[in-house]
């Protein structure tokens, strides 16, 4: 089941990256466009990407050390650590001021 989480985890980085599923960003996409556009997509959907592509490693490696040891619940243990370090850290980083375009007056 981890290595399955941990391929919807590339898959939506993947499409929100480089598939340009921008709507899959809560929020973004019921923004009016002219709110749309004081932001810097591409920036916040790398960050995305990198979050994604993160926890999936985390969640993978979890996965094979359970095997290696015989102890499935370090499974659980990297989707929890996936979880509680990658979700804040897309909250934080997808928030920063660096993703706001600033217009110039």
């Amino acid at each position: 089941m981890l290595i399955t989480v941990s391929i919807i985890f590339i898959a939506l980085g993947i499409a929100i990256k480089y598939g340009k599923m921008y709507f899959l960003i809560a929020g973004y996409n019921t923004m009016p466009e002219k709110e749309q556009k004081k932001y810097n997509i591409d920036g916040i959907a790398s960050v995305f990407r990198n979050a994604m592509f993160g926890m999936s490693l985390i969640m993978i490696l979890g996965y094979f050390i359970s095997k290696w040891i015989e102890n499935p619940k370090i499974q659980m243990y990297a989707l929890l650590g996936a979880i509680l370090i990658g979700l804040p850290y897309l909250l934080i980083v997808s928030n920063l001021d660096i993703y706001k375009i600033k217009k110039e007056d």
